[in-house]
């Protein structure tokens, strides 16, 4: 008996009066699910390796194909769904840690949706964002404390390096190697073309995109892959990876299968050999230790380039913001507990972490109650889904959010959650150059570009209705939010008052 002949998640329907054999989805598939009996002159379907991608579905000239979740399963309980049994018993077949990829499919803890925004009526006019000036630019780097005049009374503009965005959203980060050669093109180009920044991942920068330095943040994680002086000097920016939203505490793993070609030579390791990042940096045990890297990237950099420090959102998060806001940090970046990532422990991904409203709310209060806002720029992700969710982030105190699962869905991922398998069919999370050669990286920049486009129009229809005229006044409003269906404790944490007060 098999005991896992229930376990295929989804039931491919052919309708074989429309199927004429063309063998579309058999070449779509990167999975290997469809294939051509020549004997009996039909199209077979292997389930068991179908993770519903909908590349054969949307391909098919015919439109004979349908994917359904299968209902034949087990018996399911408040305790007990089809995903628990089944991962028991992948476990008890294979003795495995279960990785996951793209987000929890679990009901989310998002607060996004239990967030009202408020709009003006009557004693303070809406403004019309189509006839009046609308600022969405913003500046992310330490400010001064206040203003100073030299000795004739002019003011002092001396500012540590910033990062200047025609909005605040940007690309987060995504390696290469975990994502394709033609992806990180398509950021690059749309991050260049917009006026913001993308952000290399752990993977090191090949060098055909140094040339999108000025929009490019590079990023040093525990592994220190492809990390060398040219590299430092090529971006915007250098963010220190600490944590991520979807693994705390779990460092990074490339499977040797995607270290191949450029990927092996850009991350400076051999081909086929797995790229393991530990858990934690082996030189970095305090903030003190986190200070003296900040300033040894800044000395490397001749103090041009403001330093990001990136951390996952956990429970003690305000008191680590504190701290890193100390050690020289210009901007610390927090990954709430829903964030995306090509592979993490399923385990860790659906029970570690809390949620990035909370945690930004409890940062943003602790660094001004201690005086020292201004030294530092909030970056949030984890799930920011539409412009509504990055108003609601800046409002509780953000000045900017980062953006991955979004933006990949804009270059036409599909959430089929096999992204550590490497074999996407769009071209996305793979190395094989026949599907890499999938995503058209000059479409997937204009899409990219039309989806932060309409984020920037929405931004600023939504600001008009508030009656705010520029994200600076936004920032940390927290009195143009209120909530519904919360406790007195999560409004206390978020610092809003319940609809209706």
């Amino acid at each position: 008996m098999r005991l896992n002949d229930w376990e295929e998640e989804f039931e491919i329907i052919r309708r074989p009066d429309r199927c004429t054999l063309c063998r579309a989805c058999e070449k779509q598939c990167a999975r290997g699910v469809h294939t051509f009996d020549e004997a009996r002159r039909t199209m077979l379907s292997d389930e068991s390796r179908c993770v519903n991608c909908r590349r054969c579905v949307l391909t098919c000239p015919t439109k004979a194909l349908k994917i359904v979740r299968n209902e034949d399963t087990v018996r399911e309980n408040n305790s007990w769904t089809q995903d628990a049994v089944r991962e028991i018993y992948k476990q008890a077949a294979s003795g495995g840690v279960l990785l996951s990829s793209m987000g929890s499919p679990r009901p989310p803890a998002l607060y996004w949706d239990r967030i009202l925004l408020n709009a003006s009526q009557v004693t303070n006019p809406p403004i019309d964002p189509l006839r009046e000036p609308m600022e969405t630019r913003v500046f992310l780097g330490q400010k001064p404390d206040r203003i100073r005049r030299d000795e004739k009374g002019g003011l002092l503009s001396e500012l540590s390096p910033q990062l200047s965005l025609s909005m605040p959203v940007m690309f987060s980060a995504m390696s290469y190697g975990s994502i394709s050669y033609n992806a990180h093109a398509a950021l690059a180009k749309a991050a260049q073309k917009l006026g913001i920044y993308y952000n290399t991942g752990e993977g090191g920068l090949h060098e055909d995109f140094y040339r999108f330095g000025a929009n490019t943040i590079v990023q040093v994680a525990s592994g220190r892959f492809g990390v060398h002086k040219a590299y430092l000097e090529a971006g915007a920016a250098i963010e220190i990876k600490m944590g991520q939203g979807a693994k705390p505490g779990i460092g990074g793993h490339l499977p040797g299968s995607k270290i191949v070609g450029e990927v092996s030579r850009t991350r400076m390791i051999p081909e086929g050999s797995d790229a393991i990042s530990p858990a934690p940096h082996h030189d970095i045990y305090s903030i003190e230790d986190l200070r003296q890297l900040v300033y040894s990237l800044k000395e490397a950099t001749a103090y041009q380039k403001p330093v990001i420090v990136k951390v996952a959102a956990v429970h003690n998060i305000a008191a680590i913001a504190s701290g890193i806001a100390r050690s020289g940090a210009d901007i610390i970046a927090i990954d709430g507990f829903s964030g995306g990532t090509g592979a993490a422990p399923t385990r860790v991904r659906d029970n570690v972490g809390i949620p990035i409203e909370l945690a930004l709310a409890a940062v943003d209060r602790r660094l001004r109650e201690e005086g020292i806002r201004n030294r530092v720029s909030l970056v949030v992700g984890g799930s920011i889904r539409s412009a509504a969710d990055v108003v609601k982030a800046v409002a509780l105190g953000a000045d900017a959010c980062y953006i991955g699962t979004a933006a990949l869905l804009a270059l036409g991922c599909h959430l089929c959650r096999g992204c550590q398998s490497g074999q996407c069919c769009w071209g996305i999370a793979t190395q094989k150059p026949e599907l890499v050669r999938r995503l058209d990286p000059e479409r997937g920049s204009e899409r990219l570009i039309n989806l932060m486009t309409a984020w920037r129009h929405e931004i600023m229809e939504l600001m008009g209705g508030m009656g705010i005229n520029a994200i600076e006044s936004l920032r940390g409003n927290r009195l143009m939010l209120r909530g519904v269906g919360m406790t007195e404790k999560e409004l206390e944490i978020l610092g809003i008052s319940h609809a209706g007060e």
